[in-house]
């Protein structure tokens, strides 16, 4: 693709794909999509494409790894409708989310302290009384949460509540509420129900959290590449726009 930029103004749509590892069919669906600027037709009816399509090209495959396809979409679609302002919005709307998932991880890490016994108690410390159980209402109040998604992860294994014998309710203890919270902060953290069901299962096992440790090293790394992947989308944003004028 350099060679065509660099000795002519037209592109085809071949040029187009090649340059950037698609297929010609996938370059005529981003066009149709709004992702990049209209083209141009010759006589015959056939596409013709400049260098202008080629950074539009550049600026949504930059995107993509750190706004996701859709958002990337949208902030291509904006930008070629003359919305500036509304791609900005958009890319500031998934700044904000990774800022959250930040805290979220915080939030994580800050769980799962509270759930470490302390190791260096004094040898007369009283022991604490164990907290009271709590039926499923209070502990999805709790967490923020419906009864309905206690349930869900029951059924996953997420969470083991025990019965009432004398009511049939379901009765969640220290150890079931526990692991109710961790599986909230790893659903927010974007884990998915069979991802977090291993790892409960081996923080009952070992007795311990340490099994989390390298979860929340991966969940670190993966934020980190998502907040490196939008400062490319953003360089290759801004020379689209430049050229755009």
């Amino acid at each position: 693709m350099g060679r065509n930029l660099k000795n002519g103004e037209r592109l085809r749509p071949v040029d187009l794909a090649r340059g950037h590892g698609l297929s010609t069919q996938a370059v005529r669906n981003y066009e149709e999509a709004g992702i990049l600027p209209p083209a141009d037709r010759t006589a015959h009816g056939y596409r013709t494409y400049t260098p202008l399509h080629a950074a539009a090209l550049r600026a949504f495959l930059a995107l993509v790894p750190g706004h996701g396809h859709r958002t990337a979409a949208a902030i291509m679609r904006a930008v070629n409708e003359g919305a500036d302002e509304e791609a900005f919005r958009l890319v500031d709307e998934s700044h904000a989310q990774l800022l959250e998932d930040r805290r979220t991880l915080r939030a994580v890490e800050s769980a799962l302290r509270d759930l470490t016994p302390e190791t260096h108690e004094p040898a007369d410390a009283a022991p604490e009384a164990a907290p009271e159980p709590l039926f499923i209402g209070p502990l999805a109040a709790k967490l923020g949460i419906r009864p309905a998604t206690l349930r869900k992860w029951e059924h996953a294994g997420l969470v083991r509540p025990r019965r009432d014998r004398r009511t049939g309710y379901r009765v969640y203890d220290e150890a079931a509420v526990r692991d109710a919270r961790l599986a909230h902060q790893l659903r927010r953290g974007g884990y998915l129900l069979e991802q977090i069901a291993p790892l409960i299962e081996r923080v009952r096992t070992a007795g311990g959290l340490e099994p989390l440790e390298g979860a929340l090293r991966d969940w670190h790394g993966r934020l980190s590449a998502r907040g490196r992947a939008m400062l490319a989308g953003a360089a290759e944003l801004d020379a689209y726009l430049r050229r755009r004028g």
